[in-house]
């Protein structure tokens, strides 16, 4: 065994063993209960939501095309505007779950919400609306391609009535979302 020196600058040594390092030291913080608990590091934060990120990643996508499927299949089976719409709004919902509010934001603008929901609901009582100027009924869509001999515009309509539903749902379905998870949270009169 060789004789080494060690730097006496290492601090008092009555706190314990030196080979401790600072993975060893819990940082706390209060949260609005006033409990204390400790604070997560951002290096576990993101080894944590790992696996969740890539599932939704390789989720987000197929939730949309199911969403379309049943939009655009409604009119031959269950199915149909609203539970496309909701479907389609659980996508965005789970991605702000997963990524956070501001990143769904960022993808999907409130403002953007504003109008689809406006869009959706043209669609649908504007479809009504163009078939009476027609010289229809508000449900008859044959007035749509009056020459069709199989009944086309009934098809043509039922699927803008629907696409207009779907429109107005998801938006008003994230919408809603967004106005309850990006709320303040009440203060307590102890914080006043």
């Amino acid at each position: 065994m060789s004789d080494t020196t060690r730097p006496t600058d290492q601090g008092p040594t009555d706190q314990g063993p030196t080979d401790q390092g600072p993975t060893d030291q819990v940082n706390t913080v209060t949260n609005p209960a006033g409990m204390v608990q400790p604070a997560a590091s951002q290096e576990y934060t993101s080894i944590e939501h790992l696996i969740l990120r890539v599932v939704m990643k390789v989720l987000f996508a197929p939730i949309i095309v199911f969403a379309l499927y049943v939009q655009f299949h409604g009119d031959y089976g269950p199915g149909g505007g609203f539970q496309a719409g909701v479907i389609f709004a659980v996508a965005f919902i789970l991605h702000a779950l997963i990524f956070g509010l501001e990143a769904t934001k960022k993808a999907l603008p409130q403002g953007w919400l504003s109008v689809l929901m406006v869009v959706g609901v043209l669609l649908y009582a504007g479809t009504g609306v163009a078939n009476m100027l027609l010289g229809g009924h508000l449900l008859d869509y044959d007035t749509i391609d009056p020459q069709s001999t199989h009944h086309a515009g009934q098809h043509y309509g039922i699927l803008i009535v629907e696409f207009g539903v779907g429109v107005a749902v998801a938006s008003t379905m994230l919408m809603i979302f967004y106005q309850f998870a990006s709320r303040e949270p009440e203060i307590s009169d102890e914080e006043w």
